[in-house]
């Protein structure tokens, strides 16, 4: 993996992705201030959404735009062999079963987004 799927990359992409979801606009029709929750797309969450809620698309979402999944590591045994998973593995993993609710390796982590949906 190099390029985009670097992962100091991916931390970046979440660090922009957590400041433009704190972002706020004045909305003078409305006479306050409008935030990511107020215009996103929630499908599991409508009524009520939280910023997680939004189906926002990216690649973090494989790991629930969440900096510990994106860190993990695991001890991981097939057959004989030893070695450890990575984020890499489990992004290989979603990239082939994105509807996964929990991948294959030692992580056991899920492909879902944070919002819920594939």
């Amino acid at each position: 993996f190099s390029g985009v799927l670097a992962e100091d990359v991916l931390r970046a992409l979440l660090e922009l992705q957590e400041r433009l979801a704190a972002t706020t606009a004045w909305a003078p029709g409305a006479g306050r201030n409008v935030t990511l929750q107020d215009v996103c797309y929630a499908p599991l969450n409508p009524s009520r959404p939280g910023v997680g809620d939004c189906a926002v698309s990216s690649v973090t979402q494989y790991f629930q735009n969440n900096r510990t999944h994106l860190a993990l590591t695991a001890l991981q045994e097939d057959g004989k062999e030893q070695g450890t998973v990575d984020w890499h593995d489990h992004l290989i993993y979603c990239v082939n079963s994105p509807l996964s609710f929990k991948d294959i390796t030692a992580l056991e982590l899920s492909c879902m987004a944070e919002y819920g949906g594939p």
